[in-house]
């Protein structure tokens, strides 16, 4: 069995952005060879996301006002754990969209259904934060 290992690197301009990276996870596939297995892609930071999804911008603006009316930003003091920080809605945030994506392989090629893409959720950005892409096959 074969094993590969990325991590990429994001910045974004805004503190919360929905960024399709499938391209680049069908770049680090094919980096790594495998024909037939698994790939999981996941953030290593707990106020980002990633997640599998419609690549529509209506679809995303209504992420942005769902998960605004569940744990809105503002105000700061409404949290407990925003002492040092001011973001405790972008973990609440990222506790809804989910961590990771495993996506199976199958003859070289991420086995989607027919509208799915992968998406990096950003939460709390204006920094640089890491995805892993790991996967695993022959």
């Amino acid at each position: 069995m074969k094993s590969y290992r990325k991590v990429l690197t994001f910045h974004t301009k805004k503190r919360r952005e929905f960024i399709n990276i499938t391209p680049l996870i069908e770049e680090c596939l094919r980096e790594s060879g495998i024909k037939e297995g698994l790939l999981l892609c996941n953030p290593m930071h707990i106020t980002s996301s990633v997640f599998i999804n419609d690549d529509e911008s209506g679809l995303h603006r209504d992420f942005e006002i769902f998960l605004e009316k569940l744990a809105p930003e503002k105000p700061y003091e409404q949290y407990y754990h925003n002492g040092y920080e001011d973001n405790a809605d972008a973990h609440l945030k990222r506790t809804i969209m989910g961590r990771e994506v495993v996506v199976a392989i199958t003859d070289g090629k991420l086995d989607f259904g027919t509208w799915e893409q992968i998406f990096y959720g950003e939460f709390d950005g204006k920094r640089s934060k890491r995805v892993l892409v790991k996967i695993i096959g022959e």
